[in-house]
């Protein structure tokens, strides 16, 4: 899953003009960012987001020394970029995973540590614009949302099958939706009289049980519903508790990871392992800070840096990341 979350451009109306589906969100931020750890050749770096490949392959293009493994949960994501990326040959090893599965991944391929490590999260600009995924609210289409459309439940299923109160709790967690409750009664109400299957009919329920006053602010009114959903169908966010550390631990010592995400959500997850790995976690009063207490990252980013008014001016997508960096200073003791 690669993450251009196309919130304002779905809101606007479907696609984005121009070339923007394929461009990388703040690409060159985020090999500046690496570009320390990876000078040496042989070089691991691990795009955990494939997506398109365009993060990719311009990690291979700008360091000709390393070696990339790439990981996507999509298939036909995997498909895609694996046509992008095969002048590249050997250098890069694409596998059919989610990104908490990273220890895993590396394990097969006998890769102890890496120097490098990308997320781009959210849903991909490819996921957005093939309609018949599910993602966008600005287009009808069949309610799946799942990244890799060969296991777990889909969208229509959630809604359709979850209790109300469970409901109301993924609209308030996932999509920070504060009509929770209005939305889900409606639901409750329509599917018993029909179950939801396509994306409009669904659009149009969020639309009439909103007050007006919600209805004026903050872009199209399901754009929060659907992001719950699709977070909840995906797993995204436990998934991302997993997975950040994974990959932080995955790092060599001067090795970096550089994540970019699309909402608070993800955002704050992923500050909060960083500040962590981040602090001296010595009890106070210690004269002299044993090793173990030390921080292990040093953190390469001053809160979340922000796309420039020209990305987002020349790709709105990029509108919503937020970057953050960290390198790897030191083991930790039980490692």
């Amino acid at each position: 899953m690669k993450g251009r979350e196309a919130l304002p451009d779905e809101a606007d109306g479907g696609r984005p003009e121009g070339q923007s589906r394929h461009v990388p969100v703040m690409l060159e931020r985020c090999l500046d960012m690496l570009a320390p750890a990876l000078a040496e050749p042989g070089a691991v770096v691990v795009d955990c987001t494939l997506g398109l490949g365009g993060h990719s392959e311009a990690l291979l293009t700008r360091f000709p020394g390393v070696r990339l493994v790439a990981l996507d949960r999509d298939k036909e994501a995997l498909r895609l970029s694996g046509e992008r990326l095969a002048p590249y040959g050997d250098r890069a090893a694409l596998v059919h995973a989610v990104y908490d599965e990273l220890p895993d991944v590396l394990d097969r391929l006998d890769v102890p540590r890496v120097q490098g490590v990308l997320f781009d999260l959210g849903v991909s600009s490819m996921q957005l614009d093939e309609a018949d995924r599910g993602f966008a609210y600005a287009q009808d289409a069949p309610l799946d949302m799942r990244m890799d459309q060969t296991t777990g439940v889909s969208a229509a299923e959630v809604l359709n099958t979850y209790p109300p109160g469970e409901l109301v709790r993924i609209l308030r967690a996932y999509g920070e939706e504060k009509q929770a409750k209005r939305i889900v009664s409606a639901v409750v109400r329509e599917r018993e009289k029909e179950p939801f299957t396509n994306s409009a009919r669904l659009v149009e329920l969020i639309r009439d049980a909103l007050p007006q006053a919600a209805k004026r602010t903050g872009g199209n009114p399901a754009k929060r519903t659907f992001q719950a959903l699709r977070i909840e169908v995906n797993g995204e966010l436990s998934v991302l508790e997993r997975a950040i550390p994974a990959a932080v631990k995955a790092l060599a010592v001067g090795g970096r990871i550089a994540v970019l995400s699309y909402h608070s959500l993800e955002d704050r997850l992923v500050k909060q392992v960083f500040a962590a790995g981040a602090a001296n976690t010595a009890p106070p009063g210690l004269p002299v800070v044993p090793e173990r207490y030390q921080p292990r990252l040093k953190l390469l980013t001053r809160g979340a840096e922000l796309p420039t008014e020209e990305e987002v001016a020349e790709n709105r997508r990029a509108a919503p990341a937020r970057l953050r960096g960290a390198e790897r200073i030191r083991e930790e003791s039980a490692e």
